[in-house]
């Protein structure tokens, strides 16, 4: 098995998800692609903790980039044998994998507090706060209340939408970090590839 093929594999998809986390997160700016939300700050507080942006997309492309580059990377070595100067850069790759933990768990945090919070929005009284606080997230299965929001249109459905991916993106990209942990720290203790020959020369 070469723990280097699957280093890159994992890096190639975090770029992936790490590319929708931004995305989603810069579309919660724009309920129904109306930009005045924003400029009225008439937007849920959780859309400015940047949890898509930071924790599941720009923290996210530091690890995928060393995932991606440890199969060209030939490190130092070790009394001259390749394989043996890979394992210390494989072993590198768990601290990369630390911080991809850290800036998924970060997205799955945010987006799972703004779920359960639900979306600011202007009530039936003509006030703009918080309708679906006190519910406790209770709201997300009752959808016949969602009509309490009037404004903007369809903005409990936009924020449910976008938060929904952001968690269930934020959740795969920490099970690929994860993953690549383990990864990781078999590839420094076996070598980068274990081949018995490989094995051998180290």
């Amino acid at each position: 098995m070469c723990y280097g093929k699957c280093a890159r594999c994992i890096g190639h998809s975090l770029v992936g998800l790490a590319l929708l986390c931004i995305a989603a997160n810069i579309l919660l700016y724009f309920p129904n692609g109306e930009t005045k939300y924003a400029s009225e700050n008439h937007l849920s507080r959780f859309v400015w903790f940047f949890s898509g942006i930071v924790g599941g997309g720009l923290l996210m492309l530091l690890p995928a980039f060393v995932f991606i580059g440890l199969e060209q990377d030939d490190c130092c070595g070790c009394c001259g044998h390749e394989n043996c100067g890979k394992r210390c850069t494989m072993l590198s790759s768990v601290l990369a994998s630390l911080i991809g933990i850290a800036g998924s768990g970060y997205c799955v945090i945010v987006a799972a507090l703004g779920l359960a919070e639900g979306p600011l929005c202007l009530n039936s009284f003509g006030q703009w706060n918080y309708t679906f606080a006190s519910t406790e997230g209770q709201y997300l299965l009752d959808t016949s209340t969602w009509s309490q929001c009037s404004e903007p249109r369809h903005v409990v459905e936009w924020n449910v939408s976008l938060f929904s991916i952001l968690l269930a993106l934020g959740g795969i990209e920490f099970i690929l970090c994860l993953i690549q942990v383990i990864n990781g720290v078999l590839g420094g203790i076996c070598g980068y590839c274990c081949s018995r020959q490989q094995q051998y020369d180290c």
